[in-house]
């Protein structure tokens, strides 16, 4: 007996599925399935399906599957195929079972088979570009092929020199005999098989014809006896087809039901349109944090929980719409907010001497590792002589507002000392490389005995145990939030944004982060969140910057509210 759903929100989604355990159909059995087809990497958009199919399933007591929909031999590779496996593990689900459409072949071949015997499929000797225009239009109905009428024998004859390998890629399909002046283009004899003489990466050479997506989808939810089968709205036109077939083999009636695809601001969703960027060099990989895949996101320092949080606030819908990126970026930040570890690091080093320093002394300064973890406790930061500091820390002409470090005005150093600012050193093309400034030997901690404030606290690294670093700050990949908004014959590649990335090569960080592990989620206070990337080496730290501090999302959420 399926358990009792928790109390949540609901959706249609929720909604149907409840309705029907609640009348005991399938016998309150709820089966899901997330199939994607194992040609590129899983990205953002995939995320809201893993967590529909998954979800749901789990919430009312059901089981998932992971089907990979592996019918393209052309464009499919086990390197998809585990980058999925990988990318629902850590997203946080677990499958019941492990299916492909591979399995089926031999099923689908006999399906078609009764098809054909039963006067519903034949053999269409025509080529691609004369079925696409016999198909007719939205307007106009389609024209019967003229090998339409083929009798039963010739067709299983056919069909069987086709399994057999016997014809050469193109020269013929099997079609479904339905209705060509359907208002709905997918009725109209729509191919299930074609010749392909390709190596695919589970069956090798035993097969030189493939189905079609959508001969083969439908089964193999049948086969594995899905009952709640969702997809996105573009299927919604194919659900006639696919509820045809089923009719038609008198099999398990799975049902399909679809809702609204997630679409962000700023990021490309076609898997073919990233597959590019990853083969013209535009992107370094499909996990290239700039991508919208889960692998990017992950290595970029996104968190699993993060991306559910922000799945579940997205919603579910019967109409495709477009969310904000800064909405993705708002749950992200809220996560990190509770688990990262607070670090200090400047990314754009200036030396400042604290000139009544002892010269040789060096304090340990007690710092907090996460202000909303009591648990996650505190840590040593050295300080000496001579720290480092952002250089936008620092000016020499303060313009109005500004109330860092400057000429005789004095600040705090985060866990440190007041110091105050007294005099400059300029290298021969006038830039400032050293600020001399004193300190208030009784500030130690930030706070001054007598009560005096000051108006800003900055953040330092102490010059004598720093360690060198690589930070790879990322922007958006595109410069325009629709990125397929191209003129007439333009390419959405036009829209890829030249600063998506700065690599900035010579960051100071605290010497805690010599051991930081690849992975290793941490704020740099004042800076946003940055994770430590695999291209880490000993002694040479490479973080990647997650999402900087300011959250958009929230002001916009506070500004709605108020309306």
């Amino acid at each position: 007996m399926s358990a009792a759903p928790e109390p949540r929100p609901s959706n249609f989604l929720r909604d149907i599925i409840a309705e029907d355990v609640r009348t005991n159909k399938h016998g309150g059995r709820v089966q899901t399935r997330f199939p994607p087809e194992p040609n590129g990497y899983l990205h953002i958009g995939h995320a809201k399906a893993i967590c529909l199919d998954f979800g749901l399933a789990d919430e009312f007591g059901g089981h998932t599957n992971l089907r990979f929909d592996d019918t393209n031999p052309e464009r499919e590779d086990v390197e998809y195929v585990e980058s999925i496996k990988n990318d629902v593990l850590w997203l946080g689900f677990k499958w019941d079972g492990l299916y492909y459409a591979s399995d089926y072949f031999g099923q689908l071949y006999e399906w078609a088979i009764k098809l054909i015997k039963d006067g519903k499929a034949y053999v269409d000797d025509s080529s691609a570009e004369e079925i696409r225009h016999n198909r007719g239009t939205l307007t106009e109905p389609g024209k019967d092929s003229p090998y339409r009428n083929r009798s039963v024998e010739e067709n299983l004859n056919l069909f069987e020199r086709m399994r057999a390998g016997e014809f050469p890629d193109g020269s013929r399909v099997l079609r479904a005999k339905i209705d060509m002046s359907s208002p709905n283009l997918n009725m109209r004899d729509p191919v299930m098989y074609r010749i392909l003489h390709a190596e695919h990466h589970r069956t090798g050479n035993k097969w030189p014809i493939y189905p079609m997506y959508d001969f083969a989808h439908g089964q193999s939810d049948s086969l594995e006896k899905i009952t709640h089968s969702m997809c996105s709205l573009e299927f919604a036109d194919h659900q006639p087809l696919y509820n045809w077939f089923i009719e038609h083999l008198g099999i398990f009636p799975s049902r399909q039901i679809e809702f609204d695809r997630l679409s962000l601001t700023y990021t490309m969703m076609s898997k073919r349109k990233l597959r590019r960027l990853v083969e013209e060099d535009h992107v370094n990989g499909w996990d290239d944090p700039r991508m919208p895949t889960l692998s990017g996101m992950r290595r970029r320092g996104y968190t699993p929980e993060a991306i559910r949080n922000f799945v579940a606030a997205a919603g579910v819908s019967r109409t495709n719409g477009i969310v904000e990126l800064a909405m993705l970026e708002h749950f992200v930040r809220e996560d990190l907010n509770k688990r990262a570890l607070r670090v200090m690091a400047v990314l754009r080093p200036l030396k400042v001497v604290i000139d009544n320093y002892p010269e040789n002394q060096t304090e340990e300064m007690d710092a907090v590792n996460n202000p909303e973890d009591v648990a996650a406790g505190t840590r040593k930061v050295p300080f000496s002589r001579v720290v480092y500091i952002e250089q936008d820390d620092f000016r020499e002409e303060p313009p109005k507002g500004y109330f860092r470090l400057s000429p005789g005005r004095e600040v705090r150093l985060r866990y440190g000392y007041f110091i105050t600012a007294k005099s400059v050193v300029k290298n021969d093309n006038g830039e400032i490389v050293e600020v001399h400034c004193t300190y208030d030997p009784t500030t130690r901690g930030g706070n001054a005995p007598d009560g005096r404030k000051v108006k800003s606290t900055i953040h330092w690294v102490s010059a004598a145990h720093a360690i060198d670093g690589v930070v790879r700050s990322y922007e958006t990949l595109f410069s325009k939030p629709n990125p397929d908004e191209v003129d007439e014959g333009g390419d959405f590649t036009e829209n890829l944004n030249p600063l998506s990335l700065e690599v900035i090569a010579n960051a100071q960080l605290e010497p805690s982060l010599a051991t930081a592990p690849v992975g290793g989620r941490y704020q740099f206070e004042r800076l946003g969140y940055f994770c430590v990337d695999p291209d880490s080496t000993p002694g040479k730290p490479v973080f990647n910057r997650t999402v900087a501090l300011k959250d958009t999302w929230a002001k916009v959420e506070r500004k709605q509210s108020q309306k």
